[in-house]
């Protein structure tokens, strides 16, 4: 919940920002300054897509920052309707979530039919690409691996390669299609993760690189793998001292 709050937050400060800027200038943006702005306006519109509004409610959004740039006596105070906007935010997130979800299941059915694709009980679609002949992994390793992950559209939303630099975590802390998918592979292999939604950032996903309820797709390439440093053993304490029997 305090995640949600600060992210409205962030939200009606764009908001507001963008509209003073609006109003500034409608021209094309040419200075630093101006593309600053732009982009502003580039990363709200983002940040407003979960809410999926259509023209006329995005008119109240503008009306209502207008009114408080302005100063005049507003319809609606946002501390006020804060429990309101974060429903109406769950009730947005939840149907863009099926329509994802919906949006997948043929991608899904026909990414489990394609040649040596492995479809396990959680969902995981599992293709290797190439064999590794190393070390196997178990989730209480750390890995080192490359990878690519784009949605079902192959819009590309992060690339280790892209870094150049590849990536090292603790495998049973990730989302657990990569704890499942990576613990089939060998170090030298690569394969390809098809994840649902369900064992990957769920409804809520990670807005607004990812949708909720979206399926993601993995291209990762295993570099290597270390065992965990063995936990120190605890200090053995000393024996008490046997208490001699007094004389009589």
């Amino acid at each position: 919940m305090i995640q949600e709050r600060n992210f409205m937050r962030k939200i009606i400060i764009c908001v507001f920002v963008l509209l003073l800027a609006v109003s500034a200038w409608a021209a094309a943006p040419e200075t630093e300054d101006q593309k600053a702005l732009y982009a502003l306006g580039v990363d709200l519109a983002k940040k407003l897509s979960v809410f999926n509004l259509t023209t006329d409610e995005y008119e109240f959004v503008k009306q209502g920052m207008t009114d408080a740039a302005a100063g005049k006596k507003l319809v609606a105070e946002p501390e006020a309707y804060t429990q309101n906007i974060n429903q109406l935010y769950q009730a947005r997130m939840q149907v863009a979530a099926q329509k994802q979800k919906e949006l997948a299941t043929p991608y899904l059915e026909n990414a489990a039919k394609e040649k040596n694709a492995q479809k396990t009980a959680s969902g995981l679609i599992y293709q290797e690409i190439k064999a590794g002949t190393g070390a196997q992994p178990k989730a209480s390793d750390i890995v080192t691996a490359h990878y690519i992950g784009t949605l079902i559209d192959g819009k590309e939303f992060d690339s280790s390669v892209k870094r150049g630099q590849p990536a090292e975590f603790p495998l049973g802390q990730v989302i657990p299609c990569w704890t499942e998918g990576v613990a089939k592979m060998k170090v030298g292999g690569k394969a390809k993760l098809v994840c649902p939604s369900d064992i990957a950032y769920g409804d809520q996903g990670r807005p607004p690189i990812i949708p909720g309820g979206a399926t993601l797709v993995f291209e990762v390439e295993l570099l290597d793998v270390k065992h965990p440093p063995a936990a120190a053993p605890e200090p053995k304490k000393a024996p008490a001292a046997k208490k001699k029997a007094k004389k009589k």
